[in-house]
């Protein structure tokens, strides 16, 4: 089994007997970022490219990438950027397999190192598809935190459409799971949210 077998919460909270928070507006607190205008301008010219390509590949490269960019240039390159890399953390449960996306509080490429953050590209453009992916992978993240005393701090998820986002958080063993859909025009709340995984923790 590896990340992308897990395709509903059910099998999740079956393997990993995590309890299941669903609340509308869950970060509706957190403060927007700007987008910048080189993200704003690269939007304009891709949202439409995205669309009429219309596959998962070109809404990942001409979409979720930018706006994950983003997220590292607000921390001056402090947060490494991965995709389609392979994070085996315990292949005995399922916790294994390539991750669409996952940004990483350091700034070295090389390799990843704790705490993460987890994006699943949504399959067949429906988010809840991407549920127990992401949800899967994040504990994953969390174990995988733990071994590196990280332990303690909560695990963000995301999945996208690319021009459609929802969130996750991981508290221990409970998975808080946002209601609410973020859409790519409410691009400022999408950076807040992304960014809030790595406030108030070191960098570099």
């Amino acid at each position: 089994m590896s990340y992308s077998q897990f395709t509903t919460i059910d099998q999740v909270i079956s393997a990993f007997e995590i309890t299941i928070v669903d609340r509308p507006n869950m970060f509706a607190e957190i403060k927007p970022i700007s987008a910048s205008n080189r993200l704003r301008e690269s939007l304009d010219e891709t949202l439409d490219l995205a669309s009429s390509i219309s596959t998962e590949k070109a809404r990942s490269e001409l979409i979720i990438t930018p706006i994950l960019l983003e997220v590292r240039r607000i921390f001056n390159g402090q947060i490494s950027y991965f995709s389609g890399t392979t994070f085996d953390v315990d292949a005995s449960v399922g916790l294994n397999g390539i991750c669409d996306f996952m940004l990483s509080a350091s700034d070295r490429q090389s390799l990843i190192t704790a705490p993460v953050l987890a994006i699943v590209e949504a399959k067949d453009n429906d988010l809840r598809l991407g549920l127990g992916q992401c949800a899967a992978e994040m504990i994953a993240a969390h174990r995988f935190n733990a071994r590196h005393s990280q332990g303690n701090r909560p695990i963000y998820g995301a999945i996208s459409t690319g021009t459609n986002w929802r969130f996750l958080r991981l508290d221990q063993e409970q998975l808080f799971i946002d209601r609410t859909e973020y859409f790519v025009l409410q691009l400022d709340q999408i950076l807040g949210i992304l960014c809030e995984a790595f406030q108030d923790m070191p960098l570099g």
